[in-house]
């Protein structure tokens, strides 16, 4: 027998491509009245904090040392604001963009006489790729080559995340990009340890909004599974290559989150039989956890707390050229999001 749904629904989307996806539909508006869709820590910039962006910061003023980032890392502020990669560089340090961590690896074997390193953000997305790169330095033996590893694992922070007694979500949208990795089998935690109704989906309009009716189907009638509507890409095993490689470079360890402070076993760092390769150990890198006072509500809207909007911030002291936070600046932000779209969404 089916139940009733009464009260608000709140749907929590776990990937900042879904979010900015979301708002560049205009999805929100779509959806009846009582289901509320809200931004998770889905965002690898975003969830980056202030400390290890200052860890980057410091690192650029290394003589001889060319960093090596994805172009949403550019501008995202340390515990200084307007203190960033961006900034650095035009005074001088030798920041560059690249669009894979291989791209670093050639830098790398273009200029034996500097020393590169290599910022490597993301969720199990990428951390294939920078463990596949950490292996290639491996394999042309490349003494100048390093990882400042700031990979995050899912699963923990989502846990972390639902263990908050003020948690308000009755069911996720998981990240079809990591499932891809992960596969099925890798966020079936959704449906053991958080028990709540969670589908796994696609990117485009149409599957968002069929994962949000898959999802009210299982609250109608009572459930809490981990479905896949995203069955054209996402296995049940995932990527075993991937997999595999992750595991041979890359080891988990204790990390710190912005919003959701220091999660144990939530990042991933570099193996030690591979430390040569390692930025932390090469430079003598420690990240110590910050208290900074500061009005931007990025972590709120991180946990799925406040809309952006909502952020006395938003709009005004805070717009994407002059950004207080990361949840402003990466193009899978969901400030960055709300406000790009925001003639959609009203």
């Amino acid at each position: 027998m089916e139940n009733k749904i009464s009260g608000q629904i709140n749907i929590m989307e776990v990937c900042g491509t879904h979010t900015m996806e979301i708002a560049k539909a205009g999805i929100k508006g779509m959806l009846p009245e009582g289901i509320r869709l809200v931004s998770g820590p889905g965002c690898p910039v975003c969830v980056t904090p202030p400390e290890t962006i200052d860890a980057c910061l410091k690192l650029s003023e290394q003589p001889g040392i060319i960093l090596c980032t994805y172009g949403d890392m550019m501008r995202v502020p340390g515990s200084v604001r307007g203190d960033n990669l961006l900034k650095r560089r035009a005074l001088g340090a030798d920041v560059r963009v690249v669009y894979s961590a291989m791209d670093a690896v050639e830098i790398a074997a273009e200029q034996p006489d500097r020393q590169v390193v290599f910022l490597g953000v993301g969720f199990e997305t990428t951390a294939p790729g920078t463990a596949a790169a950490i292996g290639e330095a491996a394999r042309r033996g490349l003494e100048n080559f390093s990882v400042f590893s700031m990979l995050k694992m899912l699963e923990p922070s989502v846990k972390a995340l639902a263990a908050d007694p003020e948690f308000n979500v009755q069911a996720f949208l998981c990240p079809g990009h990591v499932a891809v990795i992960l596969g099925e089998e890798g966020l079936r935690f959704f449906e053991k340890d958080i028990k709540l109704p969670s589908v796994i989906s696609g990117f485009e309009p149409a599957d968002i909004m069929r994962s949000i009716a898959m999802i009210m189907r299982q609250i109608r009638a009572g459930e809490a599974r981990l479905e896949n509507e995203y069955t054209t890409v996402v296995r049940p095993e995932g990527n075993t290559l991937a997999l595999e490689t992750m595991k041979k470079y890359l080891v988990p360890r204790t990390d710190i989150w912005r919003g959701l402070g220091t999660v144990p076993l939530s990042g991933y760092g570099i193996r030690p039989e591979y430390g040569k390769y390692d930025a932390e150990k090469r430079y003598g890198i420690e990240i110590k956890p910050l208290e900074l006072k500061t009005a931007c509500r990025c972590g709120d809207v991180i946990r799925g707390k406040l809309d952006p909007k909502d952020c006395p911030m938003f709009g005004t002291v805070c717009i994407p050229e002059d950004p207080e936070g990361p949840c402003m600046v990466s193009a899978e932000g969901a400030c960055a999001a709300a406000y790009k779209y925001r003639s959609i969404e009203d």
